[in-house]
């Protein structure tokens, strides 16, 4: 039903969803990318540790935040979850999107939200590259 809480329109007014792959190519390149730091550029572990971290807590926060949405409770803010993407926890909210199926039909929180991803990988590579850490060493 059209009104009903938790449930999307079907039929011409549907929205789509973001498709999956896209994401998942972002995640399995980022993961390479951050390794190939660690074993080539030697960057710290604690790094891509941090990345693990932030992103297992935005897992979480996509889950509370889809779990108030089926409920009709108060959401977490799309701000909120943006600010948590651009911290480095990116990579876990793109696997929460998709696997619950949560904030992918809304183009303009997707828009925002890869505008976030580009610009932590962005920075993350202007701080892993050997000439950044050169000159911090």
């Amino acid at each position: 039903m059209a009104g009903t809480p938790g449930r999307r329109p079907t039929g011409a007014g549907a929205v789509r969803s973001a498709p999956p792959l896209p994401g998942y190519l972002a995640v399995v390149a980022f993961g390479a990318l951050s390794t190939s730091a660690v074993l080539l550029w030697g960057l710290p572990l604690w790094v891509p540790a941090v990345y693990l971290v932030v992103s297992a807590v935005t897992a979480v926060v996509y889950a509370v935040d889809k779990r108030a949405a089926r409920a009709g409770r108060h959401r977490v803010s799309e701000n909120a979850l943006h600010l948590l993407a651009l911290a480095g926890g990116w990579p876990g909210a793109v696997l929460a999107q998709q696997g619950l199926r949560h904030k992918t039909a809304k183009r303009s929180f997707r828009r925002v939200f890869w505008a976030t991803v580009v610009a932590n990988v962005i920075v993350f590579v202007a701080f892993a590259t050997p000439v950044v850490q050169l000159l911090t060493r």
